[in-house]
């Protein structure tokens, strides 16, 4: 199955919390897919990295660290799910 509509959002909604990956949900993807939601996870990773909060604002430091840490599981999570399949990405 196809990635249906766009990767990069796709990665932006699961460090917002509104997607989530498991092992179900990446069954359905081909290698070609599955490298592309990895690339574009990184894509909102490094951009993610790149804004700059205020040190005095607790709420957007809290946010960005816990959009950071659903990145990085979904990351981990389609990485593993890769390897047990034996699938290049």
């Amino acid at each position: 199955m196809s990635i249906a509509g766009n990767p990069k959002k796709i990665a932006e909604d699961i460090g917002d919390g509104y997607q989530s990956l498991n092992d179900a949900v990446l069954k359905k993807y081909n290698q070609q897919d599955l490298k592309t939601i990895l690339t574009n996870l990184q894509i909102v990773q490094r951009e993610l990295r790149a804004q700059q909060v205020d040190l005095n604002d607790v709420m957007a430091a809290k946010s960005k660290n816990t959009k950071m840490s659903r990145v990085n599981q979904a990351m981990t999570i389609l990485q593993a799910f890769a390897k047990k399949r034996r699938i290049q990405i």
